[in-house]
């Protein structure tokens, strides 16, 4: 709602910035020259130009505001001149001392009933019962030494000035000891009701807001008390009407400036004070929970509209404030009563998805839709309802007034842009994210997914900038911006940026290929026919990234790839070619090798990398050094490596404890000494 607020703020400031250039070319001879087509076209920007152009014409507010304030300083200040001129030496001598009088009997019977309450503080704390109580000893510490000597102090100095004879320095005096008395009283009240709080984690906040509290309290109240004092009719017979309102204003807007910083000072440990509750109470009340760190969030907001409702009161006049503060407070209550409707539909709808353990997750999608939209009729039940309070109907501004016809014609279609928008890219996103995860009930070494894993990632960010350009194109042709310079401009950079970079169009076309067929995926081990191989680790849209046995890394343009040898697609081959002496026995080197493949099929580690027997093909050929014999086992892809070590290891082992089968060596003829026959 808060972002929907500064959007259409932004909005409005963007418009008044389109219009105010206004034809400062009339204010010279000249005739105007012609203006360029304007960015601005109607649209949401100019319906709400064009608006405030006819209010800021038909109202002329700023003006009439300064006029009346310019006309009550001037009747302040004759009425100023003419206290000092009427009154000779002798009576100011008088005032002076009626003033003097009435603040010393004030501060003496404060001093003295502070002193005591001190001491009978002081006394109390020291019983069995405080002791084991802190709470009640603290609210001891405010109420003695400070409340009631402000509620003593104050009828002290009434009774006093009951015997002086009515003058400015008696008003000023009971205004100035009653204004006093008041910020010290609703400052002790106030910390009274914050050390209420003192127990548990929430020490920290009300140590804090006590420490920090005091002063700005005792400013707001004792500024608040002295302006209600000023509007009296008994201090404004002796000062004058004028000259006791301005001063009244002023002192308000001071107090009302000082608790909206005290407000915004103390947000964090009042919100700490309204979240923080025991455990077991916010395990068993998870609903309130929510509800209170929402409120924890969110209640200065509320004081602070409140304040402003009366400053703007205060500014104008004073005029009906009664009404004014009544509107202030149902809009608190309607903000309460929202904020506490949003969170329990969304408890409902948490509550509504966890009943049901495994949604689909389009099912999860229609949940979160209906939600969304809730939401938003909420969000427009609130607005309507926030102008009946204030007197204006958002609805039937929209439907019988053309010029909010024109604007909710254009809020609907960004609306309904935005929505759309969201609604695609979520069905999108969450399409992808199902096709990406792994099939439940497969059990596989890889991905089952690898070329999806691949190819789907590149597709979802090509699909998210596509929809957002839409999306902006489209929010700025109905907010009255005109995108045909844009879409030229992107027309031109994107066929200059196609000449210019022809290499890289090769390398996009050529990986979509490779992609598309499958040629190479993610965790495959490839040799490229330029050299390189290793483990594919990631795949863009215009490289490959490999990493070989020695841990480099290698970039491959896409366009640079001629062919390519995959030896990670399915299967591979453990192929053994081993050679024996022509002395050794056949049927026993036969048989060895099938021993040693037995042993590695019963291998209870190297038998998942096997996907058959071993295949024995005999005698495959016959050279000067001996006969070769070869056989093979189809294993997993990479498995065949550690097949192959495992056989040539447990064969040699054979072999050695045999001596009817030797393996071929090449031993060459030495020539006899004296043979010159070569």
């Amino acid at each position: 709602m808060i972002r929907t607020l500064l959007a259409l703020l932004l909005a409005t400031l963007l418009g008044t910035s389109a219009f105010a250039a206004g034809p400062l070319s009339t204010l010279s001879g000249e005739a105007p020259a012609k203006e360029p087509e304007p960015v601005v076209q109607g649209g949401l920007l100019g319906a709400l130009a064009n608006g405030l152009d006819d209010v800021s014409e038909e109202l002329d507010i700023d003006n009439r505001l300064v006029d009346a304030w310019r006309l009550r300083a001037d009747r302040a200040a004759s009425e100023a001149g003419q206290l000092v001129t009427r009154h000779s030496a002798q009576d100011m001598l008088q005032m002076a001392c009626d003033f003097l009088l009435l603040t010393a009997t004030w501060a003496a019977t404060f001093a003295v009933l502070c002193y005591l309450g001190r001491l009978a503080t002081r006394r109390s704390q020291r019983s069995r019962l405080l002791r084991e109580r802190p709470r009640p000893g603290k609210l001891l510490g405010y109420l003695l030494p400070f409340t009631l000597p402000a509620l003593i102090s104050l009828p002290a100095a009434l009774f006093i000035s009951r015997q002086l004879d009515p003058s400015v320095g008696r008003a000023l005096g009971m205004s100035l000891a009653y204004a006093t008395s008041s910020g010290i009283f609703s400052t002790s009240i106030i910390l009274c009701l914050i050390t209420l709080f003192d127990s548990g984690h929430k020490r920290a906040a009300v140590r804090i807001l006590r420490e920090a509290a005091p002063r700005p309290l005792f400013l707001v109240g004792f500024l608040a008390a002295w302006s209600d004092a000023l509007t009296s009719p008994q201090i404004a017979r002796q000062l004058g009407g004028n000259l006791t309102s301005s001063t009244a204003v002023i002192t308000g807007l001071l107090a009302t400036l000082s608790f909206a910083v005290l407000v915004l000072r103390s947000r964090r440990p009042v919100a700490h004070l309204i979240r923080n509750r025991d455990l077991k109470d916010r395990l068993q009340h998870r609903a309130v929970q929510d509800t209170l760190r929402i409120f924890s969030a969110l209640w200065y907001l509320p004081i602070l509209m409140m304040i402003l409702v009366s400053a703007i009161n205060l500014i104008g006049a004073g005029e009906e404030s009664q009404r004014a503060l009544q509107k202030a407070l149902l809009t608190t209550v309607l903000l309460i009563g929202t904020v506490f409707l949003s969170i329990t539909l969304q408890h409902l709808f948490k509550a509504g998805v966890a009943h049901e353990q495994r949604l689909r997750p389009y099912k999860e999608l229609l949940y979160s839709l209906a939600h969304a939209l809730l939401r938003i009729v909420m969000a427009v039940a609130f607005i309507e309802l926030l102008g009946r309070i204030w007197g204006f109907s958002v609805l039937d501004f929209a439907l019988r007034n053309a010029l909010g016809r024109a604007i909710s014609d254009s809020l609907s279609s960004i609306g309904l842009i935005l929505l759309v928008t969201w609604l695609l890219w979520v069905v999108i996103d969450t399409a992808i994210q199902e096709a990406l995860k792994p099939t439940p009930g497969r059990r596989n070494s890889r991905q089952p997914s690898t070329r999806v894993r691949t190819i789907l990632p590149m597709l979802r960010n090509a699909l998210k900038v596509v929809l957002v350009v839409i999306c902006t194109i489209t929010t700025m042709a109905n907010l009255g911006i005109n995108v045909a310079p844009f879409l030229a401009g992107a027309g031109v950079v994107g066929l200059a940026i196609g000449f210019g970079s022809q290499q890289l169009v090769q390398d996009v076309i050529t990986g979509l290929f490779i992609l598309i067929e499958d040629t190479i995926a993610i965790g495959d081990w490839v040799v490229l026919d330029s050299g390189h191989a290793g483990t594919v680790e990631s795949l863009t849209i215009r490289t490959l990234r490999l990493r070989d046995g020695k841990g480099f890394v290698h970039s491959v343009p896409f366009g640079q790839i001629k062919a390519v040898t995959n030896q990670s697609r399915q299967f591979a081959y453990a192929f053994f070619s081993v050679q024996f002496s022509y002395d050794s026995d056949v049927d026993v080197a036969l048989k060895l090798i099938r021993e040693a493949g037995q042993s590695i099929s019963e291998d209870p580690i190297l038998r998942h990398n096997l996907q058959g027997p071993l295949q024995v093909f005999g005698v495959d050929s016959m050279n000067l050094n001996g006969m070769t014999l070869t056989a093979q086992f189809r294993t997993t892809s990479g498995g065949q490596y550690a097949v192959n070590r495992a056989f040539n290891e447990r064969l040699k082992k054979l072999v050695d404890q045999t001596e009817q089968v030797s393996f071929a060596q090449y031993n060459p003829v030495p020539q006899r000494v004296g043979d010159t026959s070569a």
